[in-house]
């Protein structure tokens, strides 16, 4: 069952998110919470290929642990 993105963990563990793109489409990706010097780098990231990553904005998130054990 999806949580609130401000209750997910910020210490580095990889959770499952869910997000919106500019479209409006909806997405389910694991991502990680990362925080630097940089503020442009603090933020949900996902991996959107073997070679790319991109910060998210999520709105909901749940253990991946949890979503395995639902399939």
């Amino acid at each position: 069952m999806p949580k609130p993105i401000a209750t997910a963990p910020k210490d580095g563990r990889k959770v499952m998110v869910q997000w919106r793109d500019r479209e409006g489409v909806e997405n389910t990706s694991i991502a990680q919470y990362r925080s630097g010097s940089d503020p442009a780098d603090t933020g949900w990231w996902v991996f959107i290929d073997g070679d790319t990553q991109k910060r998210v904005e999520p709105h909901s998130w749940s253990s991946a642990d949890e979503d395995e054990d639902d399939r």
